[in-house]
């Protein structure tokens, strides 16, 4: 009998956390799983219920920075191999990538890095006769790697070429290779607090920003950090907590979060007062929002359902927040497995979705009630080009402009249209780890 998968020699520290690591990037490489599936829920790798908190962080930081440096890495490995990467064992792919990561850009002994890959391969049927090879291209990296990035610094190939195409084509060259540098840096941890942001971000050794967010470095499992358990603050992108704030005052007031789930937005809602009915059509996302609001302490009636097939209350909402499915590009800087998963034709079919959901946001609006639209997305036909057509189809619809001072006078991530757009390279710092936001659109319409 063959050793288990899972099993690792108690003898060699870190192992455990490099198979795990090989196995998710064979997931999103190969079998185009995202790393949220893959790490969490039910379809979560069975092997990360054994590993320690610090093999845990050190695995998703292996699998984020190559995700993160695909191409370059890519470059780096072909120069230094002459028939390039092995394509009969997946495992000896991996172990490169892992190898070559730990050696450029992260704070692993070259000579662990190198062992700790060949491991990897020896233990694998398919991939041990690669050892040698993954020993000695390893080697190579440690020695000349380092200059082999310097020579594409500049070429932005840790996006897809069509997705970088797409944002030089409609930001310009300069502002798309701003945003490839920026969602190549790990990024902070954003939370949205309750209440006294300026205490919290002392408290978690962080800063607070303009918007209200507070950002901080801090590593490690977010539910060990202080206040989680005392629902004090959530996790949320400073950029995704803006498009709530556009409803304005909905204290009593009836709101409705479409496609809400896992519950960010529905919380800011929850907590400005409104009267909320969160709609989402996953029932695994849904039980998250539930758990979410319960720590929290925050109620919002909850109702599983498609929200295009949703009949609604019968009589209208006051406000309506829609955060559409879409390509998910703005997100790229906190899942980097979005750039290599999404492909160009995605845009029109979820384009497509987005209009039927548009069209039945509106059809349970109340008059003068507003809506508030907004996607993840850098592509423009998942924001201004949705809500262009819109507008277009619907004579009682009108925009709402939003003001720089909704936005804490933030000009730059407000169109001439008076349309909400945030860039990766929005909000730089001198520490890139806490700058940029994600790549939101949001447009706030209201009807008459």
């Amino acid at each position: 009998m063959p050793p288990s998968r899972f099993a690792v020699p108690a003898e060699v520290p870190g192992l455990a956390a490099r198979r795990i690591a090989a196995d998710i990037l064979d997931g999103v490489l190969h079998k185009h799983r995202t790393l949220d599936d893959q790490l969490d829920g039910a379809g979560a790798h069975p092997g990360l219920k054994s590993l320690a908190d610090r093999d845990r962080a050190l695995m998703r930081r292996l699998v984020s920075t190559i995700l993160r440096r695909l191409g370059t890495l890519g470059h780096v490995l072909s120069r230094l191999l002459d028939r390039g990467i092995p394509t009969d064992a997946p495992r000896a792919q991996s172990a490169l990538l892992i190898g070559a990561a730990q050696i450029l850009w992260m704070d692993v002994p070259d000579h662990a890095a190198v062992d700790l890959s060949v491991r990897l391969v020896q233990s694998d049927r398919r991939a041990a006769k690669y050892a040698g090879l993954v020993n000695a291209v390893l080697r190579r990296c440690a020695r000349e790697g380092l200059a082999l990035v310097e020579e594409v610094k500049t070429q932005s190939l840790d996006l897809p070429p069509w997705l970088m195409a797409r944002w030089s084509a409609h930001y310009g060259e300069t502002t798309a290779r701003e945003m490839a540098l920026a969602v190549g840096h790990e990024p902070s941890l954003d939370l949205t607090v309750k209440s006294d942001a300026a205490q919290w971000a002392t408290r978690l050794h962080g800063e607070t920003l303009p918007t209200g967010t507070v950002r901080t470095l801090l590593q490690g499992s977010v539910t060990m950090l202080p206040g989680f358990s005392e629902g004090q603050w959530w996790v949320q992108d400073a950029a995704a907590a803006l498009p709530a704030r556009l409803l304005g005052d909905i204290k009593d007031k009836a709101v409705v979060d479409l496609c809400a789930a896992p519950g960010g937005k529905t919380a800011q809602l929850a907590l400005a007062g409104a009267r909320v009915t969160a709609v989402d059509r996953s029932p695994a996302r849904m039980v998250r929002l539930r758990d979410n609001l319960t720590r929290l302490g925050l109620a919002a009636d909850q109702v599983t359902s498609d929200a295009v097939e949703w009949p609604g209350n019968g009589e209208g909402f006051d406000g309506i927040l829609l955060d559409a499915p879409c390509t998910s590009t703005g997100t790229i800087r906190r899942h980097p497995d979005v750039a290599w998963l999404r492909q160009e034709a995605d845009i029109a079919t979820l384009a497509t979705l987005q209009k039927r959901l548009l069209q039945r946001a509106v059809s349970l609006l109340k008059s003068g009630g507003t809506l508030v639209y907004c996607t993840c997305s850098l592509e423009p036909e998942e924001g201004e080009h949705a809500i262009a057509a819109l507008l277009a189809a619907e004579s009682g619809l009108r925009r709402a402009p939003i003001g720089k001072s909704e936005v804490a006078d933030l000009g730059e991530i407000v169109t001439q249209e008076g349309d909400l757009r945030t860039l990766p390279s929005h909000l730089p710092h001198d520490d890139p780890r806490l700058g940029g936001l994600d790549g939101f659109y949001a447009a706030r319409l209201v009807k008459s």
